[in-house]
């Protein structure tokens, strides 16, 4: 394999994981130490990566920058387990709810099923695929339609119009930052209307987001803070984020991961 060719290989495991290390490095692709870390500072000088003591990580995202499903898949796994196991645990029988786009919403889909009479309104192809394979014939599921964005969200004027005509119980909502000052946000502008339409469709706003989404800033708010009757994160959020939020939110719920 020539340098260009590894390097490029180095750089896209870099955007799927986060991160990577030289000594794993080396075992993939056979060569030295030395030739991994003069790759890794070829891709540094170019601005492509961050170099760290033993390996790489990717850099600190812009407010536009939307990282596929499968890449956001590869992250925080233990942590978005943990939220959903919490979150699905406000879900009872024979409720109308909504499952926005993202990852941890992906996850507790899984959790949720099973669960019997549910109708669930979806503008996530992963979270409607989730419910479509466990066949249930008493679970009603809407997917909304629209366009289909790298995450493989459903957003536009489709959505909103569908999104628009309902009014759900609960409305469980994925975000790609949130912040003192900019709130829950997006780097995506049409879904951010989208995720408007259906936090003013649902009743209760319960907003799931690990501990990294804290001072992430996307380009486009969905909400300020206190919409969020429950928001569920896990234990790696600072101390100083929690009484933020503490503060802000109608309940902070922090799980161990």
């Amino acid at each position: 394999m020539l340098a260009p060719q590894r390097q490029a290989a180095i750089l896209e495991r870099v955007r799927r994981s986060g991160g990577v290390k030289v000594a794993d490095l080396v075992a993939e692709f056979g060569v030295s130490d030395m030739t991994i870390r003069r790759d890794l500072e070829a891709l540094a000088h170019r601005g492509l990566l961050a170099k760290v003591h033993g390996g790489a990580t990717a850099l600190p995202p812009g407010s536009t920058d939307e990282p596929g499903f499968a890449a956001k898949s590869a992250r925080q796994r233990a942590e978005k387990s943990a939220i959903a196991a919490r979150a699905a645990d406000l879900v009872a029988p024979g409720l109308a709810i909504a499952l926005s786009a993202g990852t941890t919403t992906a996850a507790l889909a899984r959790r949720l099923a099973g669960v019997p009479e549910l109708t669930v309104v979806t503008n996530s192809i992963p979270v409607a695929d989730v419910f479509f394979r466990a066949g249930r014939p008493d679970q009603t599921v809407v997917l909304t339609g629209g366009v289909r964005t790298p995450s493989d969200a459903l957003v536009g004027p489709v959505a909103v119009a569908t999104i628009r005509s309902l009014h759900l119980d609960l409305v469980f909502l994925g975000v790609h930052g949130m912040s003192e000052r900019a709130g829950y946000t997006t780097p995506n502008l049409m879904e951010a209307e989208t995720n408007r339409a259906l936090v003013a469709a649902g009743e209760r706003l319960v907003v799931l987001a690990d501990h990294t989404k804290w001072g992430t800033v996307g380009i486009s708010s969905i909400a300020a803070l206190d919409a969020a009757h429950v928001l569920v994160t896990d234990s790696g959020l600072p101390a100083a984020a929690r009484d933020t939020l503490a503060g802000q939110v109608g309940e902070l719920v922090v799980v161990q991961a």
